[in-house]
């Protein structure tokens, strides 16, 4: 997995890119957050339309993300879930935890 941040109506995106599997890249997902909480930083949508696969421990790493930005006073949102990720976030009822939305502006503005 790689993934990339960019401000978008000072929202922070992190495009995550790849096979979202947790280990090594989790760590540094995980490293990026708190980089972003300690610049005063806490709301974060994951865009997720470029994300070929996840499994559990992928699932564990937005969780973890999740709960990051919420300890912080803040919130994360998904964006442009493929409809096999959508499926695996249904199945697993984490759909009913997450804020996901069509597209990476709807989001964004979700904020206000």
């Amino acid at each position: 997995m790689k993934f990339k941040t960019k401000e978008f109506k000072g929202v922070t995106v992190i495009e995550l890119n790849g096979n979202v599997m947790g280990g090594p890249d989790a760590t540094e997902l995980n490293e990026e957050l708190h980089k972003l909480v300690s610049g005063g930083k806490n709301r974060v949508v994951v865009d997720l339309g470029d994300v070929k696969f996840m499994n559990s421990s992928g699932l564990g790493m937005l969780i973890r993300a999740l709960t990051t930005m919420r300890n912080a006073g803040g919130d994360m949102k998904l964006a442009r879930a493929s409809e096999k990720i959508e499926s695996l976030l249904i199945v697993t009822k984490l759909i009913t935890v997450f804020d996901h939305h069509e597209s990476v502006a709807k989001a964004v503005d979700a904020f206000k």
